[in-house]
């Protein structure tokens, strides 16, 4: 840069059109995590190899429907593998969380394998949290919860989350033949849960330019991979996009954090027990919709990866068109726990762009109970 060139560095002239530059605010703090990641097909066979640079007693954990893979990973470790807990449930009730941190010290595990979805790396989180094992994930759906320090426990009722560097998986294996298997239905449950991530890193407290350009990024590749795999019904690449659309939602929610949607989706699920990913996906355009006004860079961004101009609308209209859920009712909420609902919602409220209220959040609700197509206020 030359002395003219940096006298003037920052300054507006005539003709600059710099104030019209979409973007984030540069007003940010970013710490990159570090992790391992092991992406390709076929990926599953550095397992053995990946374990080894963790400890030498793993313990495989699963969900009761994932016992048989679970047990196959266990002989494929042989004597690395000191044995399987197959007991992981969504939102991690306190109960299943107790019970497997006994088996690791009973079994006298050094570091677990989370071989599974969110619910199984949520109990590896919660195991880790008390024992400090190191984890390594296999994720089998689009969570992105593997990238993240993020740790959540259900307990009364209550889902209660934190913040804690002991829980971020050390390696992550994404090997996408193991979602080939993956019904349409939770594939696509998944994905919107992974877009959520990619949607809420855009206007978090700490969003930055890194952040902004991986969500975009994500959030594309997602977008253009449902629709293909809802035709093709096998597809090899989609499965391959979509996976790596997850991990980048995973890296943009560990770094990014959440806001009003993540904070309304942990009072559904851990409250009033409604699945996960489908919350995920009802609630997403209606939150989107609702912190639209606040966040116009972020909106242009999920525009342009959406290919359009109304991104909350488009997003419902995507799942509609899929077959996904778009009301709260059809995943099992009943209408008088609406009210309950708010309440627990505005309860330490997480960071959001645009101030909560409780009329606001009641508004949102409804729609989304309803399943009423989202528009921008």
């Amino acid at each position: 840069m030359t002395a003219a060139s940096a006298a003037g560095y920052g300054k507006q002239t005539a003709g600059d059109e710099s104030e019209h530059l979409p973007g984030l605010s540069m007003h940010f703090i970013y710490e990159s995590a570090p992790a391992r990641v092991v992406f390709f097909a076929g990926a599953l066979s550095q397992l053995p190899a990946e374990v080894e640079r963790l400890g030498r007693r793993a313990l495989i954990l699963s969900t009761p429907g994932h016992r048989q893979l679970a047990d196959d990973v266990a002989r494929s470790l042989g004597a690395r593998s000191a044995g399987v807990f197959a007991g992981a449930m969504m939102h991690v009730p306190i109960q299943t969380a107790q019970a497997g941190r006994l088996a690791a010290r009973d079994l006298k595990a050094d570091c677990l394998v989370a071989i599974g979805g969110g619910s199984t790396t949520g109990l590896a989180k919660a195991i880790a949290l008390e024992l400090e094992l190191p984890i390594l994930a296999v994720p089998t759906t689009y969570a992105g919860s593997e990238l993240t320090a993020i740790w959540g426990l259900t307990e009364n009722s209550r889902k209660r989350t934190g913040v804690d560097p002991r829980v971020r998986p050390k390696t992550v294996l994404y090997d996408p033949e193991l979602t080939a298997g993956l019904p349409f239905a939770l594939s696509l449950t998944s994905a919107i849960n992974a877009v959520a991530h990619c949607v809420e890193a855009l206007y978090a407290q700490q969003a930055n330019p890194a952040l902004a350009a991986i969500a975009e990024e994500g959030i594309r590749l997602i977008a253009a991979s449902l629709p293909i795999l809802a035709l093709k019904g096998v597809d090899p690449t989609a499965r391959e996009r979509l996976l790596c659309g997850a991990w980048l939602g995973g890296i943009a929610l560990d770094g990014g954090g959440g806001a009003l949607h993540h904070k309304l989706c942990h009072t559904l699920g851990g409250s009033f027990n409604l699945p996960h990913a489908e919350t995920h996906t009802v609630v997403l355009p209606h939150a989107l919709a609702y912190n639209a006004p606040a966040v116009p860079e972020a909106i242009a961004r999920i525009g342009r990866a959406l290919e359009s101009n109304a991104p909350a609308g488009a997003l419902y209209d995507l799942i509609a068109k899929l077959g996904g859920p778009t009301s709260l009712r059809e995943l099992g909420m009943r209408a008088e726990d609406l009210e309950p609902a708010v309440e627990l919602a505005l309860q330490n409220p997480y960071y959001n762009p645009r101030p909560i209220t409780r009329d606001g959040v009641r508004a949102l609700l409804q729609a989304a109970f309803e399943g009423r197509r989202p528009t921008a206020t």
